[in-house]
Order: C-alpha cells, then structure tokens, then sequence
C-alpha cells in the first residue's frame, strides 16, 4: 500500500508541475521568449509517462520498500522544489529562453550547470531502486541518458549567447 501512496504522489506532482510549467511557458513566450528543441519534448512525455506506467504494472501494491532509498527519494523531492523555486518563473520542462534574462546563478545552479537533470536522472533510478525494480531503474535511466544528451546539447547552444 506503501506504493501506491508514493506512486500516487508522484503522478499528482508530475501533473502539478506540467500545470505550473506551461503558465511560466506562456508568460515567457509573452515576453518575447522562444522555445529550443521543440520536437524532442514529446519523447520526454513519453518517458516519464512509460516510465509511471511500467511502475504501475510492474511493481506489486504490497512491495515493501527499501526504507533507505525511500527516503533518498524524499531527499530528492526537496531537490527538485529547490530548483523549481530557484528559477521561479523561469522554470518550464521546456527549453524556453529569453533572449534579456540573466542566468539563474544561485541556489543548485551555483555548484550544478544543470541540477534539475541531476534530480531527475536520480529519481527515474531511486524509486524504482526503492521498490526492486531494477528493470525500470536500468532501462529507463538509459533511455532518460539518451534523452538529456540531446536536451542539454541544445540547451547549452540556447544558453551559450547569455553566459
């Protein structure tokens, strides 16, 4: 039961987080922004959708978690709010820049280049870690790695006019 509770909040952040997002989209978009890569975002919906379903299907409502990397999963949430309130309006799960606005350079971005990738990329792992699900862990991490390759090559090249 444990499970579903976790399960249950992530798919209720994710949601959250899409509604959040698309308004600092479209308030940036209003203000002149532009969006890069534009054609790669829906493989990330696909990835993290696959990635809640194949835990949904996989992992059994009883599977008692492994307490330890639960709560590096919790860790992880904190991570994840303290970029999201880092970039404020700024943050979007797009690549939207605006062309006047200084690089966030506080906060995780004063030690990471990208820290929200970082929390991501451990999450997709953990959680399933958290409930023996090494399957998911590995395959999704891979496709997540393949994924960011080509997200942070493009996002550097959006940035690169404002560092």
């Amino acid at each position: 039961m444990i499970f579903h509770a976790v399960l249950g909040f992530v798919v209720v952040q994710r949601l959250a987080e899409l509604i959040w997002a698309q308004r600092n989209t479209k308030r940036l978009l209003a203000r002149g922004a532009r969006e890069v890569g534009k054609k790669h975002y829906p493989l990330f919906i696909l990835l993290h959708g696959s990635w809640l379903l194949a835990l949904a299907a996989i992992i059994p409502a009883d599977q008692p978690p492994n307490w330890l990397l639960l709560a590096l999963f919790a860790l992880l949430q904190l991570g994840r709010l303290w970029v999201i309130v880092t970039l404020g309006p700024y943050w979007t799960t797009r690549i939207i820049t605006l062309d006047d606005a200084p690089l966030v350079r506080h906060g995780p971005f004063r030690w990471l280049r990208h820290p929200n990738y970082w929390v991501v990329s451990a999450e997709i792992a953990v959680l399933p870690l958290a409930f023996g699900a090494w399957e998911i862990a590995l395959v999704w991490s891979v496709l997540n790695t393949l994924l960011l390759r080509h997200r942070i090559r493009q996002e550097e090249a959006a940035l690169a006019p404002r560092a």
